[in-house]
């Protein structure tokens, strides 16, 4: 592949992912799927995500979480500002609705 050039996303992963039946499931398929350092780090970054949408500043997020602030500052800017749509704040602002609504 020439310098530059880009594979194609596989989809195959995602559908899978979408095909898992529980937490559980989810869960054993990401520990043989990832290495401990991977899992950690795309569980800190979603930690992230979910304090810097509920308004935590950065100092505050980064003693809960233990992420460096150049952490904090991507998920800020690439997962939350102009990531894939918005999809990681949508989704994040569905949990806390769902929770909401099996408090009440």
């Amino acid at each position: 592949m020439a310098k530059g050039e880009k594979k194609g996303r596989s989809l195959a992963l995602y559908e899978t992912i979408l095909k898992l039946k529980d937490l559980d499931e989810c869960c054993r398929f990401f520990d043989d799927l990832c290495t401990p350092t991977e899992l950690r780090s795309l569980e800190q970054r979603f930690d992230v995500a979910v304090y810097l949408q509920q308004g935590l500043v950065y100092l505050d997020i980064l003693e809960k979480t233990g992420a460096s602030s150049a952490t904090i500052s991507r998920v800020r800017r690439s997962m939350l500002d102009n990531g894939a749509g918005g999809i990681m704040r949508e989704v994040i602002q569905r949990e806390t609705l769902h929770n909401r609504g099996s408090d009440e």
